[in-house]
């Protein structure tokens, strides 16, 4: 349903110069609406220029797409001040004011590492991807990448594979398929991932678009991985932006000879963590992504410990209920039961639980990360055991 909220976000959107003003406006009056309402005086106090002040008091209408787009089921605009706005993206720099999301918002909150890397990869680079990805999503993490070809592609592929759970993060607007030979990727992704955008539906890519989108990338997620990079690589502005923002950033050695090694060789020499196996990575990022599941929880007014009789769950897989899943895995969920029947004293891997207990990788992914949270689980080096 597109609301006058929505509408009035839309024209603030389309005014376009500096985004601060209008973070500023909407920080100070609540709602959309009603900062369009505030009129000429507040504007000017909040540092809107002229031009801005102009488009806003011309009340034209947004594109016919954007509306046609935004009253399709599934599809959200997430504004500034809306709750759903991830919180990891508020606290990078220059945050968008909007992003328009095609599947589940709250999958956003959820714990992701960034996979970037060569658009032309090396096949050990391509091989790479795939292996972090999947064992990756196994431990429970989200998979974003910019649905670029090589390295991006090659991730989002592995996590859906997996039944893992992957935002891809777009330089156009979220209907458009870049590039055209992803068509069939970014269909995958519509229905059993997140496709995410700032940019209205319908625009096409551009140049200085993708440069924005790794600020994005790099801002939802706790660290960003590089694959494989050569040392002027879009990969490494993503590696700097997430550094920035104080986000962990991993790079994968490779061979001296191999040029798109140098920059993941330059990452590391500028402190980047050398890994070479996915659980240096989920080592690293449990204690963050225990904080930001705790959050999660307060928004969706879910306890976050003691109570033995309710584990709560994060955000399944896209395309849920618009107003957020809230997926409740008590002691006598059946699925649940599966589960810690068959978990053991022994550490087991996601592979074995998923066969011994029939359910999917991204159930049993969602039920590990809330008992581990709650304390009834531990994980070592990608195996789960129940805690003593």
């Amino acid at each position: 349903m597109i609301t006058e909220d929505h509408l009035a976000l839309l024209r603030l959107l389309a005014c376009g110069g500096p985004t601060a003003p209008r973070r500023r406006l909407l920080e100070q009056i609540p709602g959309p609406l009603a900062a369009l309402e505030a009129g000429e005086a507040t504007w000017r106090a909040c540092g809107l220029d002229a031009s801005q002040r102009v488009a806003l008091r011309s009340k034209t209408s947004p594109p016919a797409r954007t509306l046609e787009w935004l009253a399709a089921p599934g599809h959200h605009l997430v504004g500034w001040r809306d709750p759903d706005y991830p919180p990891l993206l508020r606290q990078a720099a220059n945050p968008p004011l909007a992003l328009f999301v095609d599947g589940d918002p709250l999958v956003l909150w959820r714990p992701s590492v960034a996979v970037v890397g060569s658009r032309r990869p090396s096949p050990a680079g391509s091989d790479n991807a795939r292996g972090f990805a999947r064992a990756l999503a196994r431990s429970g993490l989200v998979i974003a990448s910019g649905m670029a070809a090589g390295i991006d592609t090659a991730a989002h592929e592995a996590c859906l594979a997996v039944d893992g759970l992957t935002v891809a993060v777009l330089g156009t607007g979220p209907d458009v398929p870049y590039p055209p030979t992803n068509a069939r990727l970014h269909a995958r992704l519509r229905e059993q991932g997140v496709l995410v955008s700032e940019y209205l539906p319908g625009t096409g890519p551009r140049a200085a678009h993708f440069p924005c989108r790794n600020r994005i990338l790099a801002g939802l997620a706790l660290g960003t991985l590089v694959i494989e990079a050569a040392e002027r690589s879009g990969a490494l502005i993503t590696a700097r932006l997430a550094a920035e923002a104080g986000r962990e950033v991993f790079a994968v050695p490779g061979s001296v000879h191999n040029p798109m090694a140098r920059g993941c060789h330059r990452l590391i020499r500028e402190g980047a963590s050398l890994v070479s196996q996915a659980d240096q990575l989920t080592e690293a990022l449990t204690p963050v992504a225990g904080w930001l599941a705790d959050d999660l929880r307060r928004h969706l007014d879910a306890p976050t410990s003691g109570d033995r009789t309710a584990v709560p769950g994060l955000p399944g897989h896209a395309g849920g209920d618009a107003s957020g899943p809230r997926l409740s895995y008590s002691e006598d969920c059946p699925d649940h039961n599966k589960l810690w029947e068959s978990l053991g004293h022994d550490p087991t891997d996601m592979d074995q639980l998923v066969d011994r207990s029939g359910l999917t990788a991204a159930q049993v992914s969602s039920m590990l990360l809330a008992m581990e949270l709650e304390g009834r689980v531990t994980s070592q080096h990608g195996r789960y055991f129940r805690r003593h």
